[in-house]
């Protein structure tokens, strides 16, 4: 589960590799944190990967929000129909499902088929199908 506040943007090419495929993302990632509303900055590589990529950083985090939002993101594949994946994610509080819903992703036009409900999401979930596809082809070479 990453944090919901967490916007991946480069895997950590440092530790990438099988050993990650159990990472919420599938990877571990550089990003920036959005926890403050209109303030983006880059965690330093420890934090990153402990809480950021993590999540449940309430409580770690000095920029974790003290409201009753969620404290992680996870995601699945529920179907990979070739052309699409479907994704499906949940917000969690406490280790309790707070919001969730569907995602598909069309792997023609590299876009979800409806833009999902915050930017961390969206590109939590883009870094999720590139980790998916990216072991896929690992697993499936030509």
């Amino acid at each position: 589960m990453a944090c919901p506040y967490f916007c991946p943007s480069v895997p950590l090419a440092a530790i990438a590799g099988p050993q990650n495929a159990m990472l919420p993302l599938g990877d571990a990632f550089h990003g920036d944190c959005r926890a403050v509303p209109g303030l983006a900055f880059q965690p330093e590589a420890t934090v990153s990967r402990q809480l950021c990529n993590l999540g449940y950083a309430r409580g770690q985090c000095s920029c974790f929000p003290s409201d009753d939002g969620p404290d992680a993101v996870r995601f699945t594949i529920s179907a990979d129909l070739g052309a699409s994946l479907r994704i499906y994610y949940v917000l969690e509080r406490n280790h309790h499902p707070f919001a969730h819903g569907p995602l598909e992703y069309s792997l023609d036009d590299a876009a979800f088929s409806f833009t999902p409900a915050s930017p961390a999401l969206e590109l939590q979930a883009r870094a999720y199908v590139g980790s998916y596809l990216r072991r896929k082809a690992e697993a499936n070479p030509l």
